[in-house]
């Protein structure tokens, strides 16, 4: 048993001896730090314009399919395409299933956004999904962080009544891999303390009251990230006499993070974000103090 446990090189001293060992996870753990798995359910993409004769029937039967209804049509007097509301999108893949020519389920992640109109997107032009490695949106953040503050990012996660998803991506952040304390932002068990509301869920009627004390707690100037569909628009809870239909019906929201759940790198995007409001949410609160 020893002797073939020393043969595979569990035991095996140098990192080179380690990494020819084939028991790592990935091929190569120096280089390949950055795969995300080409079955990930990231986005949803219109592979090509839809013809006006056949967009009724198609999208007839994309919206009955969608659990969600994220996608709809849309008919102006130049063109009749079919609408997709990525903040309601919960990437089941169903739509694919209906329409394998026109969607495809790609694994680039959505990117985190201002506005909710930002996150509608149409079958007769889609951007291409831009997409930075970890390292340098971490780099980025760092940097932006220290040039904006100066000091170290406090966070309140806060669940408004979420399916624990996107609970897992949140707490990879802290992982070995992610590691964002590294880079002086920190999680924190007040609202009093934080800069940034990280909000997961749909926002339950019973968490309605407590995600608004929450929000009054933290300091001016503060920043609320929706995380994941269900806090952008209720996902698939909807809106119903559980749930509000997403967090900005309780509490104003700067930036949105959509995904069912987001990854840890759409979630360090959504931060770097957060950071860039900061100066113009500052300068904000003291024109209203000189009021």
């Amino acid at each position: 048993m020893i002797r073939n446990i020393l043969k595979k090189g569990i035991f095996a001293k140098t990192s080179r001896d380690i990494l020819n060992s084939k028991v790592e996870t990935i091929r190569n753990l120096l280089e390949d730090t950055d795969v995300i798995p080409t079955n990930y359910r990231g986005s949803v993409i219109f592979t090509k314009p839809v013809e006006q004769s056949a967009t009724e029937g198609i999208a007839a039967a994309l919206t009955d399919v969608c659990a969600t209804k994220a996608l709809s049509i849309k008919a102006t007097p130049e063109e009749t395409c079919i609408t997709l509301d990525r903040s309601k999108c919960i990437l089941c893949g169903r739509c694919r299933e209906t329409a394998p020519d026109l969607i495809v389920i790609g694994n680039k992640f959505n990117p985190p956004v201002k506005s909710k109109p930002e996150m509608i997107v149409s079958s007769t032009a889609q951007a291409q999904l831009a997409q930075k490695s970890v390292e340098e949106t971490r780099i980025e953040l760092k940097t932006r962080l220290q040039r904006t503050l100066g000091r170290s990012l406090a966070v309140r996660e806060v669940d408004s009544g979420s399916c624990n998803g996107c609970e897992v991506e949140v707490t990879a952040l802290n992982n070995p891999y992610y590691d964002i304390e590294r880079f002086g932002i920190y999680f924190v068990a007040s609202p009093r303390h934080a800069d940034v509301l990280l909000v997961t869920g749909p926002s339950s009627r019973n968490m309605e009251i407590a995600l608004q004390r929450t929000y009054k707690a933290t300091p001016e100037p503060k920043i609320v990230i929706a995380v994941g569909t269900c806090a952008c628009s209720g996902g698939i809870f909807g809106d119903t006499y559980a749930t509000t239909g997403g967090i900005d019906k309780v509490v104003p929201v700067d930036v949105y993070v959509s995904g069912c759940p987001p990854r840890p790198q759409a979630l360090l995007s959504g931060l770097l974000l957060a950071v860039d409001k900061l100066p113009s949410k500052a300068q904000s609160r003291i024109d209203k103090e000189k009021k």
